[in-house]
């Protein structure tokens, strides 16, 4: 017995000691990568032929940690990280243009309707080789940023190159106070209102309720909306949940799931009677991306909507922005979205109900067209799946409206079908 003993305590001793060395490798195995790159850190500040510090070191190995994830996971400078806040709320002096840095090019995701940038003919898609004769190709994004805004009278030069095209071109842009207003309304035809969403941010949805409450007050009955996402690049998700919703009258908006259970969550209408119940057409685009679609993919999962034009750039994934400590942050993708119906349109993108491609005009390609084969998918490490110009001889946004309309054809279907064919709607 007391040699059963003897081997029984042996035996768990030894045990003992095995977890105590398994857990022993595994710290090492976990700090060995650290101890690399401390190692490579020491190097560089010590032998590298110019002076660097160590908060530059760290900083730029935590860009390149990031980077390597994804297309839209990202370390934000402190300058970067305010830059953001401002992207989503007031205004700022500018032209006008959202850019980004894709496959080390300076690119236009696209222009604010109405800027400078717009009125000068910027393209979405265009890659902005030079600022005021400076080229962009060591530039950061935020230095970029800042050498393009300034004060408002001040203008800005430009050399780009169309997507579509090879001879770059220069353009003189004046600088502009750049309200970051996201919904623009008119009516196109008597009950028929036109809604144009550019962005979601911190005011889309206010702005538009404010805008469907303004034609009921004119008094005329509202029999339709065609809702413009064309080039709308996206931002906030709870924005583009709350614009859903002004359209829904119940049920799932859309559903996030991340890696961990906490992050999974499930979007839904309100119901709370205040809801459009008239006939609803959606046109979209190859710059219709995140937040846009989120709208669209509900609307047309519960048939509430006709969606009209190209397919969607596809992204389907929910970026996370968190503070650090030091005023910076990063901007880590945590979660795909899911349609009501449980599609991940992840560099797929959503199909419209009528593909319907923008015709090219004699004078000029049009700019919702420019982007069309740039999407998602196109983007470097990306996460696989488990309006033409308003003309100047008018400052009547209506008339502008229906010159547009003459040459718009998506738009053009897009009248005729919210007119005609039969639409889901329900008595709020």
């Amino acid at each position: 017995m007391r040699l059963m003993t003897k081997v029984s305590c042996s035996l768990i001793m030894c045990l003992a000691l095995g977890s105590v060395a398994l857990a022993a490798k595994n710290d090492e195995d976990r700090f060995a990568p650290l101890k690399r790159f401390s190692q490579v850190m020491d190097l560089v500040e010590n032998h590298y032929v110019k002076p660097v510090t160590r908060n530059e070191l760290i900083d730029g190995a935590i860009v390149g940690m990031l980077q390597q994830l994804d297309p839209h996971s990202s370390f934000l400078s402190k300058d970067e990280f305010k830059e953001m806040q401002v992207s989503t709320s007031g205004e700022f002096g500018g032209i006008g243009i959202e850019i980004s840095m894709e496959n080390g090019r300076l690119t236009v995701i696209s222009p604010i309707d109405d800027t400078p940038a717009d009125k000068a003919g910027v393209k979405a898609g265009d890659v902005i080789l030079e600022i005021e004769g400076e080229s962009t190709q060591d530039m950061t994004l935020v230095d970029a940023v800042q050498k393009i805004r300034g004060p408002k009278g001040k203008p800005v030069s430009l050399t780009l190159i169309h997507k579509d095209q090879q001879k770059p071109f220069k353009v003189k842009v004046v600088r502009d106070t750049i309200p970051i207003i996201s919904v623009k309304s008119n009516e196109v035809e008597p009950g028929y209102l036109y809604v144009r969403l550019s962005r979601f941010n911190e005011n889309t949805t206010t702005e538009l309720r404010q805008g469907l409450a303004d034609y009921k007050k004119s008094g005329k009955p509202l029999k339709g909306v065609i809702l413009d996402l064309r080039n709308n690049p996206g931002g906030l998700l709870e924005q583009a949940v709350n614009v859903s919703d002004v359209f829904l009258p119940s049920g799932q908006i859309v559903s996030i799931k991340g890696k961990n259970a906490d992050q999974e969550k499930v979007f839904s209408a309100k119901g709370d009677g205040s809801d459009v119940s008239v006939p609803l057409v959606v046109l979209i685009n190859a710059g219709s991306a995140s937040a846009s679609e989120i709208v669209a993919g509900a609307l047309k999962d519960h048939k509430r909507a006709l969606l009209v034009g190209e397919k969607t750039f596809g992204k389907g994934s929910v970026q996370t922005v968190i503070p650090l400590s030091d005023g910076s942050g990063i901007k880590l993708t945590t979660a795909l979205y899911y349609t009501p119906n449980g599609r991940s349109i992840q560099a797929e993108g959503i199909e419209p109900d009528f593909m319907v491609p923008m015709q090219d005009t004699a004078s000029d390609r049009d700019k919702l067209a420019a982007n069309h084969q740039f999407r998602e998918r196109d983007l470097s490490r990306h996460l696989e799946n488990k309006r033409k110009k308003a003309a100047e001889s008018s400052d009547d946004p209506k008339e502008k409206l229906l010159e547009q309309l003459a040459r718009d054809n998506q738009l053009k279907l897009a009248l005729e079908l919210v007119k005609y064919f039969p639409i889901k709607t329900y008595t709020p």
